[in-house]
């Protein structure tokens, strides 16, 4: 495979300054005898906007359930602003997560709450502000993802591109320092998607957020990312491939690379290319 890029190499990348707000070392995770993560390591910095991708099962998402804490892992550490949270007690959990915003695939808002209660939601359950001003601010928030007028309506009867942007509000409804992002443009049209991308750039620039962003979708990675990392599948399952900033995934030399963002099919054969033995069998021919 190909090489991916040194500690000195990441730190003469421009958005890699100061402390890292994630970092992970020698990740590992074994579902039995499965090794889905293996051994991997990487750091995300202020202002990143850090994409991981991936074909299907190379473990992505795993890697984004510990970053979040949801799972430990086999071995391996993780800081997220500086406290190791590995070993942590929900209590502590809690607290670190109270300062990310989570972007869910689904968008997962709850179907018996408006649009403007689901925004609320990390409100009324973090802070104490009084309705009032939980009023005054999901009104900011859904104005900000072009929502105005739309608060009163259930989830059923929005667009799939009008949830994703209030499950955007509601991830953002606190300013957070660290936003997570499973999957963020996941069944939208090429033009949603980049509605999506846009505005999810804009409004956590705005509030200074680092964003963690798990997604194949290659034309949201090349607009969006200022770093990526690829983990690879088969016998590189669970292991970094290809790491750098867009412009050096684009021009990696590594095949494997080259075919996953190309979308190449290289090596799967059509039903032309089977041999007489294979459809004389298929048939029942002798």
């Amino acid at each position: 495979m190909g090489e991916t890029r040194t500690t000195s190499q990441e730190a003469a990348a421009g958005s890699e300054s100061g402390e890292p707000i994630i970092e992970v070392d020698s990740l590992v995770r074994r579902y039995g005898p499965q090794t889905v993560l293996d051994g991997i390591s990487f750091r995300v910095y202020s202002g990143d906007t850090f994409v991981i991708m991936g074909g299907s099962g190379c473990g992505k998402s795993t890697v984004l359930r510990h970053l979040i804490g949801t799972e430990k892992p086999t071995g391996g550490k993780i800081r997220v602003f500086g406290e190791e949270i590995t070993g942590m007690h929900d209590q502590n959990l809690t607290r670190i997560r109270r300062r990310f915003g989570m972007l869910f695939q689904s968008g997962a808002l709850l179907q018996s709450l408006t649009v403007a209660e689901n925004v609320a939601l990390p409100l009324i359950e973090h802070t104490e502000l009084d309705q009032n001003l939980v009023d005054t601010v999901v009104k900011m928030k859904l104005e900000q993802v072009g929502l105005t007028g739309h608060g009163h309506k259930k989830p059923s009867e929005i667009s799939g591109g009008m949830k994703k942007r209030v499950a955007l509000a509601r991830a953002l409804a606190l300013d957070p320092p660290l936003v997570f992002s499973d999957e963020p443009t996941a069944g939208l049209d090429p033009v949603m998607t980049a509605v999506i991308d846009v505005l999810t750039q804009k409004l956590t620039r705005k509030i200074g957020a680092t964003v963690v962003v798990v997604t194949h979708d290659m034309n949201s990675i090349f607009r969006i990312a200022t770093r990526v990392i690829m983990l690879g599948t088969g016998q590189y399952q669970g292991k970094i491939v290809a790491e750098g900033t867009p412009d050096q995934i684009r021009s990696h030399s590594d095949p494997v690379v080259q075919q996953f963002i190309k979308g190449e099919a290289a090596g799967v054969k059509s039903s032309g290319d089977r041999s007489d033995p294979y459809r004389e069998e298929l048939l029942g021919i002798d």
